[in-house]
């Protein structure tokens, strides 16, 4: 059976170009379209490929800046073929147009109690709705901040998947009770039936994973733990990236470390698309729960290999 690839792209307002004091156009520029590498650019590669990705998309920044950037968000979105499901940042729910960040709610998900994350949920899909997506099934949360109340608020409200589980930030900032190295989907029953989808992570140490991201592996670690699930036949592979990942930090030019290892990735993704197909949630494909899935196991050579890139790309492609 082939293993489902969820390939997730979490698309938001960054909070350090509004603290910065920008603009909502300048803030979108630099958080979705930075330096021809962003949004666009990547729903080309992708279409070009013939891949499937799912885009979480945050609607909070609508509470200070409007509805516009994320209705603008949503129809070059779905405009490409690709599916829109929930994302979600509460800081935004104090912040002030133009205070330069001194303003804002709780950072964490799982600072807030469960009839708060609820009432969290309807507020985002509501603006997420009204921006022009279908009703999300679904989630994310934002830096992965959930915890076991974030299931049971999600079960209530009716959404089948989340994908906030990650154990390279767990248990300090991913508080969900799941295991560091699960990477396997698996059916949280005691939370009415949400299915957990975790990031999937490779070990870097014994002791220690990493996540599957675009700024955090190589282009030959990606390949080895694609070829890992695949000949292991894992349950899924999700990964993930960002709208503005492929850029530097200030969204004013391309890291082309992280342009070389999307468009690596896309070529990957394209060759091995028999054994490793990518999905949308909204496709609903089956997946085999509770598989016990282990991360790619650690390789030193490979390590040192992505730290060298990794130098390079903190030290000249991230400066602006």
């Amino acid at each position: 059976m082939p293993t489902p690839v969820f390939l997730t792209v979490d698309t938001e307002f960054a909070w350090r170009h509004h603290a910065a004091g920008r603009d909502s156009d300048e803030i979108y520029a630099r958080s979705l379209e930075p330096a021809g590498v962003g949004l666009s650019y990547q729903l080309a590669e992708l279409a070009r490929h013939s891949l499937k990705a799912c885009f979480f998309v945050d609607p909070m920044p609508a509470l200070v800046y409007g509805l516009a950037p994320v209705r603008r968000m949503v129809e070059t979105i779905l405009a490409a073929g690709q599916e829109i499901q929930l994302h979600l940042h509460p800081n935004w729910t104090a912040a002030r147009r133009g205070d330069r960040g001194e303003h804002h709610g709780r950072f964490q998900l799982y600072d807030y109690s469960l009839a708060e994350q609820i009432d969290l949920l309807v507020r985002a899909t509501d603006l997420l709705v009204e921006a022009g997506a279908p009703k999300p099934i679904a989630f994310r949360a934002g830096s992965y901040a959930a915890n076991d109340d974030t299931l049971t608020a999600l079960s209530t409200l009716g959404f089948t998947y989340d994908s906030s589980h990650n154990g390279s930030e767990a248990p300090h900032t991913s508080r969900i009770s799941l295991p560091a190295q699960q990477i396997a989907p698996v059916q949280r029953s005691r939370d009415g039936g949400v299915i957990e989808v975790p990031v999937t992570v490779i070990e870097e140490r014994r002791d220690r994973v990493r996540t599957f991201q675009l700024c955090a592996l190589s282009a030959g670690e990606s390949y080895d733990a694609l070829e890992h699930a695949a000949v292991s036949g894992h349950g899924a592979v999700t990964i993930v990236s960002h709208g503005f990942e492929l850029a530097n930090r200030s969204g004013t030019r391309p890291n082309a470390v992280h342009v070389r290892r999307f468009r690596a990735l896309c070529a990957m993704l394209d060759e091995m698309r028999a054994a490793l197909p990518t999905h949308h949630f909204a496709d609903r494909p089956p997946l085999a729960l509770g598989h016990p899935d282990v991360p790619l196991a650690p390789d030193r050579l490979r390590m040192r290999w992505r730290q060298a890139e990794q130098l390079w790309s903190n030290w000249v492609e991230e400066r602006s």
